[in-house]
């Protein structure tokens, strides 16, 4: 049995959640086992920089509960290559890294560069038509948000095939007037493209980027909310990841989204169920 759905954190190797998440005295090699006590999925930001070890994904492996989720991400010069057909090889030995995660690793995550225009079209569909696994897709050019013809192939090519385009919704980073470092860099690295709240598939995919001011999040939080709820309750397994500019209180985030989504859906099992897995019984929600 699917659990109702998947929440995280872009990591779980953050210093600062030693304020409120981990234990003072955590060791930086108990953080992965520590995050997956409260949360049962992240996303895996960590591959796009750079592939791990075999040792690394085997430790992970051990570590991880069966349920979890981890949206590892292509490597970045997979993703960012000049054509994507040509990049399958890589992409099969990345997933020949990544298997001993198994079902853990769904859906990989192809993040795709502002200059991946609707004319690559063909690449995309020749990629994921050569790679065999749960795949989810996240667009960056303008192009893909003018609801014209563009967006409207993306999303059949995607449809058609099975694949979730991934939503990012930056709205509450880019509503924030601080200088801080830490703002500034998270709005020069993330597109400031309007939200798609797409569910082409069983599993949607949602990438929140906050506001570091946790209250200034919630008039954004509210229809994420809504919507996460009504993907639950169609029997969608919608996978959530909240961010803020410096992630410090990303996880915090994550936390007070479920006790919204909690109060919306009364049946919802709270974190620590979630994270006992499927053996969970649902309460009628699915």
């Amino acid at each position: 049995m699917l659990l109702p759905y998947y929440l995280g954190c872009p990591s779980w190797s953050e210093n600062a959640w030693r304020e409120y998440l981990y234990p003072q005295d955590a060791r930086a090699n108990q953080f992965l086992g520590l995050y997956c006590q409260v949360f049962n999925a992240v996303e895996g930001n960590t591959t796009f920089y750079a592939r791990p070890s075999v040792a690394t994904v085997q430790r992970w492996a051990e570590i991880m509960p069966a349920h979890f989720r981890f949206t590892a991400k292509f490597p970045g010069d997979i993703s960012h290559s000049a054509d994507l057909r040509e990049q399958l090889p890589a992409a099969e030995s990345f997933l020949g890294l990544m298997s001993p995660l198994g079902a853990r690793i769904s859906p990989l995550w192809l993040q795709l560069p502002a200059t991946f225009t609707p004319q690559r079209l063909g690449e995309l569909a020749g990629f994921i038509d050569g790679v065999e696994w749960p795949l989810a897709v996240e667009v960056r050019h303008r192009g893909f948000f003018d609801k014209g013809d563009a967006e409207r192939m993306l999303n059949r090519l995607l449809r058609d095939r099975g694949v979730e385009r991934i939503c990012l919704d930056p709205r509450a980073l880019f509503s924030c007037t601080s200088t801080s470092p830490a703002v500034l860099h998270a709005q020069s690295k993330k597109p400031q493209v309007p939200p798609r709240p797409a569910a082409l598939t069983q599993f949607p995919q949602v990438r929140f980027i906050g506001h570091p001011e946790l209250e200034a999040n919630e008039p954004f939080l509210t229809p994420w909310i809504e919507k996460v709820a009504g993907w639950i309750e169609e029997g969608r397994t919608p996978y959530v990841f909240l961010h803020t500019s410096d992630n410090r209180l990303a996880a915090q985030l994550a936390m007070r989204f479920h006790e919204r989504l909690m109060v919306r859906l009364p049946g919802l099992p709270t974190l620590a169920q979630l994270n006992r897995g499927p053996a969970v019984e649902q309460l009628g929600l699915l």
